[in-house]
């Protein structure tokens, strides 16, 4: 499948499919939870068909998890639909929507991308935090770290940024599993301004793993296999139904905050 046809799906996934549920009258929402504001996801977008799949999957597990929610897909940066394009087409027809970013850490792109879309629609879209940090994503990254009787240390190895915020998230994000595994860990990044995995993997003795944090297969993980062996290292976080729960729970928060503001 070429990466053409793969972010021509893309598009067609996110569109259609909100015009579906539209279309089938799920905008009038049933039941108490039920609040009748949109969820539009923002990924970051890859043209790596491995990562456009596991973003496909958190989002259609979304859909699962609340049959009742008119869920959209959109992309802050490589991908098709680009977001600003994607909140316009879907605020014609809808009250309210909540921005959840799939992103890990709040770097630029939440902070100026999906934030410029909430003040261009004050009071209307709402942005909700990224998914870190958070006690569950140090949950999955003890999942996929497994037997640890023979590591001594762990490396939190992220894709990096230039953004200080991003930073300090990826830093309380090892802070969560150090307590989880009862192991140090230190934060690593592959660019950006943090410190180097290589440099990192290169002065911390003893016995090492490398936990990746990263959301999905693309670049930043082939390149964070390379340069981690012959040390054992995790897989990305997704696809995981509790990642589709916690960027539902961002929404529910952003709701609240919304509510409150009122």
């Amino acid at each position: 499948m070429t990466t053409n046809h793969l972010r021509s799906r893309s598009r067609v996934m996110a569109t259609n499919h909100l015009r579906s549920r539209r279309s089938s009258g799920d905008d009038a929402f049933a039941g108490p939870s039920a609040s009748g504001v949109d969820l539009i996801a923002a990924a970051h977008g890859t043209a790596d068909p491995r990562g456009i799949r596991v973003v496909h999957e958190l989002v259609r597990e979304m859909a699962r998890q609340r049959p009742d929610l008119p869920i959209s897909l959109g992309f802050v940066d490589v991908d098709v639909p680009a977001l600003p394009g994607l909140v316009s087409r879907v605020m014609a027809d809808a009250g309210e929507a909540v921005v959840v970013p799939l992103l890990l850490s709040s770097g630029y792109h939440v902070h100026v991308d999906i934030a410029a879309e909430a003040a261009h629609h004050p009071g209307r879209v709402h942005a909700a935090p990224a998914l870190g940090p958070d006690p569950v994503l140090a949950e999955i990254m003890t999942d996929h770290l497994g037997d640890l009787s023979h590591t001594d240390h762990v490396v939190l190895a992220a894709a990096g940024s230039s953004d200080p915020r991003a930073l300090a998230d990826c830093r309380q994000t090892a802070r969560l599993l150090s307590t989880r595994i009862d192991r140090p860990v230190t934060t690593a990044y592959i660019s950006g301004k943090g410190e180097l995995l290589t440099s990192v993997l290169s002065r911390i003795p003893g016995r090492l793993a490398v936990a990746t944090y990263l959301l999905a297969p693309g670049y930043f993980a082939d390149k964070l296999q390379g340069l981690a062996a012959p040390h054992p290292t995790t897989p990305p976080l997704g696809p995981d139904p509790r990642l589709s729960h916690l960027a539902l729970h961002r929404y529910e928060s952003a709701l609240d905050r919304s509510v409150i503001a009122v």
